[in-house]
C-alpha cells in the first residue's frame, strides 16, 4: 500500500479550487458502525456489497498484522473501486472498526496510505482511539492544504482533542483554503464566548477587506458565535483543563 505522497495544493489552488464537500449519505465520523454498514448495505450494488462483506469477515478473524502488510490493509487500497468514490471512505472506515485497528495500527495505515487512505484513518479516530494517542495525525493533517484532509482531520476527534491553541489556527485555515465550517465538529461548543478567536477572525476579515477581498460568510457565522455567552466551564482546554 506504500506509495508516494501526494504533492499538497498550494494555499492559492486550495483556496480557489472547490470547497470540500460532506461524503454523500452517513458522515463515517458521526455515525455508529453498524448504522453506517446498513447505510452502504441498502446502497451498494450486489457485487460491491458481497466484497465489503468478504472484507470485513478477513478484517475480523485476521486483525494482526501478517508479514509485510495484512489483508486488510490490501482491501483498504481496493475499496475505490470496489464500493466506488462515494462510499469509500465509509467502506474503509468499517474496515479499519472489524480490523479493530489501534492507534499503531491507524497510524502506520496513515503514513503509509494514499490521501484518501489517511482521510478514512481521520474519519475511524473516533470509532476506535478514546485517547488523545492519534492526536499527531490531526495534527498532521492540519499541516497540509488538502481540503478533504483538513475538513476529516475536525472531525470529532479532533474536536475532542486539539487544544485551543491549534483548534483556534484550524478555523482560521478553514476560512482561508474554503473548508466549509460545516464540517467543524462541534463548532458551536468551542467557538463560544472565545475572545482570541474573536480577535482572530477580525485580524484576518481587516487583512482581506484591505486587500479588496471578500470576507468569507462563514467568518461571520462563526464571529457570532464568539460573541455569544462565554463556556461554562470558563477554560482554554477542550477537556475543560487549563491549557
Amino acid at each position: 500500500m506504500t506509495r508516494p505522497r501526494a504533492t499538497p495544493a498550494t494555499p492559492e489552488a486550495a483556496t480557489t479550487g472547490d470547497r470540500a464537500a460532506p461524503g454523500e449519505g452517513a458522515a463515517p465520523a458521526l455515525t455508529p458502525p453498524a448504522r453506517l454498514h446498513r447505510h452502504l448495505a441498502e446502497r451498494l450494488p450486489g457485487a460491491a456489497r458481497a466484497w465489503l462483506d468478504q472484507a470485513l469477515d478477513e478484517a475480523a478473524t485476521h486483525p494482526g498484522a501478517h508479514g509485510p502488510i495484512s489483508v486488510w490493509e490490501l482491501r483498504l487500497a481496493e475499496a475505490g473501486r470496489r464500493c466506488g468514490p462515494a462510499h469509500a471512505d465509509a467502506a474503509r472506515v468499517l474496515i479499519l472498526h472489524a480490523a479493530d485497528a489501534d492507534a499503531e495500527a491507524l497510524t502506520r495505515v496513515y503514513r503509509q496510505g494514499t490521501a484518501d487512505e489517511r482521510r478514512a484513518v481521520l474519519h475511524a479516530l473516533p470509532h476506535l482511539v478514546p485517547g488523545p494517542d492519534a492526536l499527531p495525525l490531526v495534527e498532521d493533517a492540519l499541516r497540509t492544504n488538502d481540503t478533504r484532509l483538513l475538513a476529516a482531520a475536525l472531525g470529532p476527534y479532533g474536536a475532542r482533542h486539539l487544544d485551543a491553541h491549534a483548534w483556534r489556527h484550524a478555523v482560521l485555515k478553514c476560512l482561508f483554503t474554503g473548508v466549509g465550517l460545516d464540517h467543524v465538529a462541534d463548532l458551536d461548543r468551542r467557538a463560544r464566548g472565545d475572545g482570541e478567536l474573536a480577535r482572530m477572525l477580525g485580524d484576518y476579515a481587516e487583512e482581506r477587506t484591505a486587500a479588496g477581498r471578500t470576507v468569507p460568510e462563514d467568518l461571520h457565522r462563526v464571529l457570532a458565535l464568539t460573541r455569544s455567552a462565554t463556556p461554562a466551564h470558563g477554560t482554554d482546554h477542550p477537556h475543560g483543563k487549563e491549557s
